[in-house]
């Protein structure tokens, strides 16, 4: 299987892209799966490294219940807890899009093995806005992809932001810039329902 490129001026380029990154929007993307998934309206999901307990518990409620209402969910899904979610979305028929933090990877991952049913059953998308020549995972291209993300995303979905974190610092960018974002209601997330996010309603 070869990835493709999506360059700025396709006809299937994402407009949100545009619109929400401006001129730091990636001049084309690598893609490998089902390009139509880009066109629907995704959740973007986020989770610090370190997440509380209660949170855990929420968020993979929260994407069993995505997964049954076959919404689509768009995330590097790097995090511990995002790992795990992308597990309860793939055993479901829900579409899933997976942005690395590097170039594009040159086969589906082995991990989860549901990856794989996925692609086959065209509801897996790989996206990067790298070119093959990065290789490395580094704090600076995480955070890029994960503006990435954001911007893709119709909805944006932080399962837990820790205090002082790159995960607070980009919702509290979203916000700022009135995008739609999503959390739980507990004491640890108050900063940024002060500044604007809603609570989940399963």
């Amino acid at each position: 299987m070869t990835p493709s490129t999506i360059k700025a001026d396709d006809v299937c380029y994402p407009m949100r892209l545009r619109d929400q990154m401006g001129a730091d929007a990636p001049v084309q993307l690598s893609v490998l799966g089902n390009v139509d998934l880009l066109s629907l309206p995704s959740i973007a999901l986020f989770c610090s490294s370190r997440c509380p307990g209660h949170a855990i518990l929420a968020t993979y409620d929260q994407a069993a219940h995505w997964r049954d209402a076959g919404q689509c969910v768009i995330s590097g899904f790097h995090s511990p807890v995002e790992k795990e979610c992308l597990r309860i979305l793939l055993r479901g028929k829900s579409p899933v899009i997976i942005c690395p933090a590097r170039g594009m990877l040159r086969n589906i991952p082995a991990d989860p093995v549901d990856c794989r049913a996925a692609f086959d059953d065209d509801r897996l998308l790989l996206v990067s806005p790298y070119p093959d020549n990065v290789r490395r995972v580094t704090a600076e291209t995480a955070t890029i992809r994960n503006r990435f993300v954001a911007a893709l995303a119709a909805t944006v979905a932080v399962a837990h932001a820790a205090p002082s974190s790159k995960i607070e610092a980009l919702s509290l960018e979203l916000l700022a810039a009135h995008k739609p974002l999503y959390i739980f209601d507990h004491p640890s997330n108050t900063t940024l329902v002060e500044a604007g996010a809603l609570f989940f309603h399963l």
